[in-house]
Formats: C-alpha cells, sequence, structure tokens
C-alpha cells in the first residue's frame, strides 16, 4: 500500500545532516547517469572542466582539487589519456609527477558536455526555484569551504 511519507521529512527538518546525505545521493546518481548519456563519467567531466580553466596540473592536484580520492583520478585519467581527451607528461619541474595536459579532443568533448548540463541542471532542481537554487549554491560553496 503506497501512501506519503510522513517519517521522512520530520526526520529531514529535524537532522539536515541526513536530509543533504540523502539529496546528495540522489543528485549524484542523476549526475552520474547524464554523464554516462554524454560519454563521460561526472569524474571525467571535472577533470576536463578543471583544466580547462586552470591549465595543466598535476594528478594529486586535479584530486585535491576536485576531492576526488587518488586512486580513482589515476582510473579517471587513464580512460581520458586513453580516449585521447587528456595527454600526461613528466611534469618538467618534478620529474616524480605527471602533468596533465588537456588535448583539442578533449576541449571538443567537454563543449559537448557542458552544453547539456543547463537542462541536466533545471531538471535535477526543479523543484527548487532560481533564488532557491542560488541560495543552495551559497549554503553548500559555504559548507564546503576549507
Amino acid at each position: 500500500m503506497a501512501t506519503e511519507p510522513t517519517y521522512f521529512p520530520r526526520l529531514a527538518a529535524e537532522r539536515p545532516d541526513i536530509a543533504l546525505c540523502r539529496a546528495s545521493t540522489a543528485v549524484a546518481r542523476a549526475a552520474e547517469a547524464h554523464a554516462s548519456a554524454q560519454g563521460l563519467g561526472v569524474g571525467q567531466h571535472l577533470v576536463l572542466k578543471m583544466l580547462a580553466e586552470v591549465g595543466a596540473c598535476s594528478q594529486q592536484t586535479l584530486a585535491a582539487e576536485l576531492r576526488i580520492d587518488r586512486s580513482v583520478m589515476v582510473t579517471v585519467c587513464d580512460h581520458l589519456e586513453s580516449s585521447g581527451y587528456v595527454r600526461r607528461e613528466r611534469n618538467p619541474s618534478d620529474r616524480r609527477s605527471y602533468a596533465v595536459t588537456l588535448t583539442p579532443a578533449g576541449s571538443d568533448r567537454l563543449r559537448g558536455a557542458e552544453a547539456a548540463i543547463p537542462a541536466f541542471l533545471d531538471n535535477a532542481f526543479a523543484a527548487l526555484s532560481p533564488a532557491e537554487r542560488l541560495q543552495l549554491t551559497t549554503l553548500l560553496g559555504r559548507l564546503l569551504a576549507p
């Protein structure tokens, strides 16, 4: 028998940590499904986006800035490199690390993926007004600040 949820809304009001975890999981699943339909994982998309905006950097920097586990970042970069979207070269200032660079093919792939983001965001956050989305973004930024 399907009924309207009564307990979880009360729990979410009392425990914003639980509400945020559940909302994060739902949005993360939607983002992965969307990114997969675009031919990139979320992590891959974020790496391409960061490289386009800040230029070449190490895998360690990408992992730290994007908050992706370092071991996962290796796999992300392996896939992007095998697809021809990035190039890894020894970092001339630190031969122990690699500089990851966006390729022209990666720039093209990123442009295509970015074009689909506004519609995804509108769908994923349809329950919020534009002002509420801005407020949410601001509050999350404060929670995630170093």
